[in-house]
């Protein structure tokens, strides 16, 4: 349990909060707090937001545990001071995803950035992560910022960090920030100006549409589709799509329409952005609640696709009719599908693969090992997370092999096959999906057909992602104990097979940096993994298995995951 003194944390808060929804809030706590009832109190006083490589991420409302002015504030006063130390002229791009409050934490920060000597580059409409790591580049920024809380439910937000090459920055950026961070104090520290003034002087300064449309150039450019106009109008593709009320609208469709898709019907429900994310509580297109107002359309309109973006377009998720139902493809099948249909297309171009260089995580389907052999380009494996994609894409560029890089995709449903940007694109990936069904539909397949066959071919490589809750402050602190406690007395045997091998990546493996995650390598091939998220209050259970048939796979898949649960009960 933390040290904080949640009581005089509190008063400090009241006595120098200006914001009257923040203050009402501020209020109420106190008055539970005095009747006996301190949970509201302790849990948004408990602990200050951390700033990591993700930058922010957190429950809207008051307190230092939560996402507000005053510490996205203290947030951008740290970022400005690392900026102000590390570049001449130091610029800095922002932009913000459906999420609410995202215009006025875009106006705060834009404001602190200006007042601290920052030209802030700020996107006037909401647009998707990857945008925003377009502009960092293509505007030579310092830094960027992309308000956005992901895929998280509509009570939260984020703040996330960007570096010059368009990548979310560093553990060494990160820890440096979060030093100027923690000298600075919330009220009194924070430099700042009127937005408008900061406008009118030019120290902010709106992203312009040409911006936009070089982007989308860029995206336009990672086709790699090898079908004539002729055999597109004999099976053209009829796609259903849904933004989930976030920022996917605009730049999918536009860049779909401008490569020959023209036939997309979009979720009426979820069309327009909204914070409130109404029908779906958790706007992630890896679940089916999510994908369900699309999946009913679909019904409707007997698309060849069902095709969802997250709230900030950074990830998409897939689904199409096999059977009497739709299947939703998970993230380790698409990526598995698309790293296949780049290297085929690529092939049939005459392209010579063995320079090429794939990246994927070390939680990701070790399916991609058989595509490797089959075609000949080198694999690479990172951490979790798409920043650590991101700097291997930006350490060949830096070497002058940009050009190697073919593929990565991590099996959170993100994926890039380009360097025009150095974070997960959707909406590139999701030019590529549409290309890629349109190619199986003129075989006669879908995409779960297309999945079937690679798993014929390859071996039943099945995988499986969970996601364990512990919310609050007793929350952390019993995550804490499961992991030490994992690597203090680990299992001899999971699921009756004998753990062969524990890798504890906290100090460091093959090369990687220090990650607070525990693999434990099961007889046969079988793995299953265990990573507390960075972001939210969870443990993720990564677990992994494979055999000739699917329901010999499937079944061990079930043991393993029983066996990993139990390890974190």
């Amino acid at each position: 349990m933390s040290d904080i003194d949640v009581r005089a944390e509190l008063a400090h808060w009241i006595e120098n909060v200006q914001d009257a929804d923040l203050a009402a809030e501020l209020a109420d706590m106190q008055a539970k707090a005095d009747a006996g009832d301190d949970a509201a109190m302790t849990d948004a006083f408990f602990q200050n937001l951390s700033f990591g490589t993700a930058g922010l991420r957190g429950v809207l409302g008051a307190g230092t545990n939560r996402m507000n002015i005053y510490t996205v504030g203290r947030a951008t006063q740290g970022f400005a001071d690392y900026l102000n130390a590390n570049f001449d002229n130091p610029s800095v791009a922002i932009a913000r995803d459906s999420r609410n409050n995202g215009e006025l934490f875009v106006r705060t920060t834009a404001a602190i950035m200006a007042a601290n000597g920052v030209t802030a580059y700020v996107y006037p409409r909401i647009s998707p992560v990857p945008t925003l790591s377009w502009a960092v580049r293509d505007l030579g920024c310092s830094g960027g910022i992309c308000m956005t809380a992901s895929h998280n439910p509509a009570p939260y937000n984020g703040y996330k960090a960007y570096g010059p090459d368009g990548c979310q920055i560093t553990s060494q950026a990160a820890a440096a920030i979060s030093t100027a961070i923690a000298g600075t104090d919330a009220f009194t520290g924070v430099k700042s100006m009127d937005f408008d003034e900061a406008v009118a002087s030019g120290k902010v300064k709106w992203i312009e549409d040409a911006v936009l449309e070089r982007y989308y150039d860029a995206v336009l450019a990672q086709s790699v589709n090898n079908l004539s106009d002729e055999q597109i109008a004999a099976a053209p593709l009829k796609l259903v799509y849904t933004p989930l009320n976030g920022t996917g609208l605009v730049p999918v469709t536009t860049v779909l329409a401008r490569a020959g898709v023209s036939d997309v019907t979009v979720v009426p429900e979820q069309e327009q952005p909204d914070g409130n994310f109404p029908t779906c509580p958790y706007p992630n297109p890896e679940i089916r609640e999510a994908m369900q107002k699309g999946i009913d359309l679909c019904e409707q309109v007997h698309p060849d696709l069902l095709l969802a973006t997250d709230p900030d377009a950074d990830r998409v998720g897939v689904a199409c009719k096999d059977g009497d139902d739709y299947t939703l493809l998970t993230g380790n099948e698409m990526g598995v599908l698309l790293l296949d249909y780049v290297c085929r297309m690529r092939a049939e171009r005459g392209e010579d693969l063995t320079r090429k260089v794939a990246v994927t995580t070390i939680v990701s389907s070790a399916m991609v090992d058989a595509l490797a052999a089959e075609y000949g380009f080198e694999l690479r494996r990172c951490l979790t997370g798409f920043k650590y994609i991101g700097d291997i894409i930006t350490e060949l560029a830096d070497a002058g092999e940009a050009d190697r890089f073919i593929f990565g995709f991590e099996e959170s449903y993100g994926y890039l096959s380009g360097d025009h940007v150095r974070d997960k694109d959707a909406v590139n990936a999701s030019l590529l999906i549409c290309q890629m069904a349109q190619e199986y539909k003129l075989a006669g397949k879908n995409l779960a057909q297309a999945m079937r066959d690679l798993y014929a071919k390859h071996g039943w490589w099945l995988n499986r992602t969970v996601s364990l809750s512990y919310p609050g402050a007793d929350g952390a602190a019993k995550m804490a104990d499961l992991m030490a406690g994992l690597r203090t007395n680990a299992p001899a045997e999971l699921a009756g097979r004998k753990v062969e091998a524990v890798v504890d990546y906290q100090g460091g493996v093959n090369g990687l940096p220090s990650a607070n995650v525990v693999e434990f390598d099961v007889e046969g091939g079988n793995k299953v993994i265990v990573r507390p998220s960075g972001t939210e209050p969870k443990i993720k259970l990564y677990v992994f298995a494979k055999d000739s048939s699917r329901e010999a796979a499937d079944a061990l898949l079930n043991a393993l995951e029983e066996a990993g649960r139990k390890l974190l009960a």
